[in-house]
């Protein structure tokens, strides 16, 4: 089942307003059955190509996810990537910064965990949180011990937009392709499965104080969200503002996205030259006496 994920992807340079966006669409399955059938197929295509991607070695691929709490990154990242080889694919997850990482400049500790060739990676949370949480939070801004000149700059947000496409782009250049997920899910939903954690014991290890405290912040992210997305859409590395309440469709539209990324490269086995078919018809008549 071939699934239209256009309507999903930020348009570069676009206006963004998330409330005007959908954060549920109509169901891509038709029962918990048919949905595990779809997911089943859609992650033994992405084996075949991450088989591919591996053997080739020219490209390696990084997914981006971001959203606010309870959105759904890791049961996206588990379900839609449940049948990747673990030796090929990282996941990294980005949380507070360390003293020696707040000692650099803010893409420093995201770039040493950056896939290489052959290699698919996951940021769980990215540098992108240097444009969302430490714009909505400047006390995380002022631990940064920028110069003065650096924060009293005009356009310092749109400063670090640029540095965020120019990377982004340079990345591209050599291989590394890129594509980022927001899971728009709307504040109710958001409210139902905070609650689900608190009332749930096996759960009451996911939420954390900081998930209401955020939640009281969250117009503030929201429009952090829309600037970020319209500012760093690009061809390149685009944005998908993927609808999030309903976690299946979620993570149908995700494997759809990821799987069109990785057939658009055109990858083939690497073909053995004349010398090299000669070298293994000597190994193999070896090794069949």
């Amino acid at each position: 089942m071939k699934i239209d994920c256009s309507a999903f992807r930020v348009a570069e340079g676009a206006e963004i307003a998330l409330a005007a966006r959908a954060t549920a669409e109509r169901p891509l399955y038709k029962s918990g059955k048919h949905y595990r059938r779809l997911i089943e197929e859609k992650i033994a295509e992405l084996t075949v190509l991450q088989s591919l991607l591996y053997a080739n070695n020219s490209h390696s691929l990084l997914l981006i996810f971001q959203a606010m709490d309870a959105a759904g990154k890791d049961s996206a990242i588990k379900h839609v990537m449940s049948g990747v080889n673990p030796q090929g694919c990282q996941v990294f997850s980005f949380k507070h910064p360390s003293s020696a990482e707040l000692a650099h400049d803010f893409l420093w500790r995201t770039t040493q965990c950056l896939p290489e060739r052959g290699h698919i990676g996951i940021f769980n949370r990215s540098y992108y949180e240097e444009v969302l949480i430490v714009r909505v939070k400047p006390e995380i801004l002022r631990s940064e011990a920028l110069p003065t000149e650096a924060l009293q700059a005009p356009d310092f947000w749109g400063q670090r937009y640029r540095s965020i496409r120019e990377l982004e782009s340079h990345l591209h250049r050599n291989g590394t392709r890129i594509v980022k997920f927001f899971l728009h899910l709307s504040k109710e939903e958001q409210r139902l499965r905070l609650l689900r954690r608190i009332d749930d014991p096996d759960k009451n290890w996911k939420f954390g104080t900081a998930d209401f405290v955020q939640r009281e912040s969250w117009a503030k992210y929201q429009e952090a969200y829309e600037d970020c997305l319209g500012a760093t859409s690009t061809e390149d590395a685009p944005w998908y503002a993927v609808p999030a309440d309903d976690k299946q469709n979620a993570h149908l539209i995700i494997s759809e996205v990821i799987l069109d990324t990785l057939k658009s490269l055109r990858m083939t086995y690497p073909k053995s030259d004349r010398a090299r078919q000669r070298e293994l018809l000597a190994i193999r008549k070896r090794l069949a006496t």
